[in-house]
């Protein structure tokens, strides 16, 4: 029987029908990143008074943050309609070329994973950001003609996951740049609140701060758990949503009071008990896991790190005494690297 390698905590995962009649409309709406939604609204307010599109923007940070959210609502604010693309999709300059022809004034055009964007199609988009001009060759050769076409001014809004992957030219062209970073438990418990509000059911104050506390400081997950413990909710009759409910469902899904889940603990066990802790190769991980590296790296390693349970080190990776005590073990001594132990004796 095949595993069963659904994760309810995979923040790549795009938000289905019902979690985008959750996302925010405007500014006000939207909650947490209060230092970015000053700045913006400053930034929109100013546009719009001096009759201009907002300059282009890039949003980078974690998945499922917002940067989507904060693009429709800046298409909303600035009067205009929100076009939605990716990098990867982009595989011709006619695709891009066919999506910037038809944008209208005050359009926003989102390219999410902007940084996969193919260096050609990169190309076109620069005379398109700076001049508002598309530049199109027609033929082949000495009869080759260069058709300048002029584009009416619009808003591109990137987003992106991997900030050190975009080229140099790419990024001195967005005139904001802005980063997103994890929420607050309390943040993420007002994102639960308004979410049940919209879904039709009543959540107490303590069940609410149980999701948040599962939900790795992504909203995205926190509404998608807010879906499943509805669920629960409405199976057993219930009217509302308090924290026994919640706890029961979140303890279904396999999640504990950290948020980790299934994968995230297989990593730490394999980690300690295959490899006594490590340090081990990411690739070595990945072969004792049955796990693609790029999943590992992508997806579990970030939290992992963030919660101080695994360390990235210049031999691999390596459990930390977080992570030792999390599964009711005790770590071994503290050895010296035997590169350290030659440094200290050619010193002597």
């Amino acid at each position: 029987m095949a595993e069963d390698k659904t994760r309810y905590l995979d923040p790549n995962d795009e938000p289905g029908e019902d979690e985008s009649s959750l996302r925010p409309l405007t500014l006000s709406e939207f909650v947490g990143q209060e230092k970015l939604k000053e700045k913006l609204s400053i930034f929109i307010q100013a546009a719009r008074q001096r009759g201009e599109s907002l300059d282009h923007c890039l949003f980078y940070g974690p998945p499922g943050l917002g940067k989507t959210t904060l693009a429709s609502i800046i298409a909303r604010e600035m009067g205009g309609q929100l076009r939605v693309t990716t990098g990867p999709s982009l595989e011709r300059t006619g695709d891009l070329a066919a999506i910037l022809s038809n944008l209208e004034a005050n359009d926003v055009l989102f390219i999410d994973e902007i940084h996969r964007l193919p260096s050609n199609v990169e190309e076109i988009l620069y005379p398109g950001m700076e001049d508002y001009s598309l530049h199109i060759i027609v033929g082949k050769g000495p009869l080759a003609n260069n058709i300048c076409l002029s584009l009416p001014r619009f808003t591109l809004v990137g987003a992106t996951t991997r900030l050190g992957l975009l080229t140099s030219p790419l990024r001195a062209r967005f005139g904001i740049v802005e980063q997103l970073s994890l929420y607050e438990e309390h943040e993420l418990s007002d994102i639960v609140k308004r979410g049940s509000r919209v879904l039709g059911i009543a959540v107490h104050e303590d069940a609410a701060a149980e999701i948040a506390r599962r939900s790795r400081g992504t909203p995205r997950i926190a509404l998608r758990l807010l879906r499943r413990v509805r669920d629960v909710a409405e199976v057993r009759a219930m009217t509302s949503i308090d924290a026994r409910i919640a706890e029961t469902a979140l303890d279904m899904l396999g999640l504990d009071s950290l948020g980790l889940d299934e994968g995230d603990r297989k990593i730490l066990k394999v980690l300690v008990d295959l490899f006594d802790g490590g340090p081990v190769g990411l690739s070595t991980l990945g072969a004792a896991l049955n796990e693609e590296v790029q999943t590992i790296e992508d997806i579990y390693e970030p939290y992992l790190i963030q919660q101080g349970l695994i360390e990235r080190t210049p031999r691999g990776r390596k459990a930390t005494r977080n992570a030792w005590a999390y599964l009711g073990k005790t770590p071994p001594p503290e050895k010296a690297d035997p590169w350290q132990l030659q440094l200290v004796e050619e010193e002597e």
